[in-house]
């Protein structure tokens, strides 16, 4: 397969999970990768973020794609580093064609919103929301300048609805919609296209080392081993979403197969938000 033929493609909260499930399958399509994560953990987040070795892995699954790959970690709350990495990408590739915006923190949470500090509100929106702007920010003219790009934002169902003590992820999620949905508006003259995507619960598959849905738990005070079937009860197609169904998204978003889609939602959550 080869939809992605030619292009670069600069994925963020590559090491594991939806970002190491979306760069092998852009990889397998053709992609060389920019991969990047904080590989780190990170102060007030309150379990553990992927790592430089679970980065290195997703980057050798891509290499044996037959992808070129350029690996750098990245903490989208600094800016600086973010103009620093996007710049290094451009001079490596000769251009970036997409932007897949998939760093996050789903905690903290957990609290009802007079809970909620404000270092936990400003961390939660740094990560979330403003990662992904300060990525299109760094992008977004080069792009404009090679009048050609596609930026996906991982977004979620909580973007499109609400969650009882998710204020902060909630709040984080349609201000990333609104992100998408304005600058798919900016950059539409120059055939730039902006777009989200909104996973609903995604199954922890060992494969890809994702923990979001178990993490997310923990916060909601449920056992690890009864998440699954909680969340599995609020699924009108009685089934999680798996790691590569939300990558599939992200390609077609990425791809030419979608050259008029702007400003777009696409859910991949089984008919949760359709009720």
């Amino acid at each position: 397969m080869s939809r992605l033929r030619n292009k670069v493609a600069f994925v963020t909260g590559a090491a594991r999970g939806l970002g190491r499930a979306t760069a092998v399958r852009f990889a397998q399509e053709g992609a060389d990768l920019v991969l990047t994560d904080i590989a780190a953990d990170l102060e007030g987040v309150p379990y553990a973020l992927g790592t430089s070795s679970q980065l290195e892995e997703t980057a050798r699954r891509c290499r044996e794609a037959g992808a070129a790959v350029l690996v750098r970690s990245l903490d989208v709350r600094d800016a600086a580093r973010v103009r620093e990495v996007t710049g290094e990408a451009i001079a490596r590739f000769g251009g970036v064609d997409v932007l897949v915006n998939n760093a996050g923190i789903a905690s903290p949470s957990g609290k009802a919103v007079h809970e909620i500090s404000d270092e936990e509100w400003i961390l939660m929106l740094d990560v979330d929301l403003s990662g992904a702007f300060r990525l299109i920010r760094a992008l977004g003219g080069h792009m404009s300048g090679r009048r050609s790009g596609s930026v996906v934002n991982i977004s979620s169902t909580a973007g499109l609805v609400g969650y009882r003590h998710f204020a902060g992820y909630v709040a984080a999620k349609h201000g990333l919609i609104g992100l998408s949905r304005a600058a798919a508006l900016d950059y539409a003259p120059f055939k730039v296209r902006v777009n989200a995507v909104c996973p609903g619960s995604v199954r922890d598959v060992p494969d890809v080392e994702g923990t979001m849905l178990s993490q997310i738990a923990q916060a909601l005070d449920v056992p690890v081993e009864e998440h699954e079937e909680l969340f599995l009860q609020s699924q009108p197609n009685n089934a999680l979403v798996d790691p590569e169904d939300i990558a599939d998204a992200a390609l077609w978003l990425a791809c030419d197969e979608s050259r008029h889609v702007t400003g777009s939602v696409v859910t991949v959550d089984g008919g949760f938000s359709a009720r």
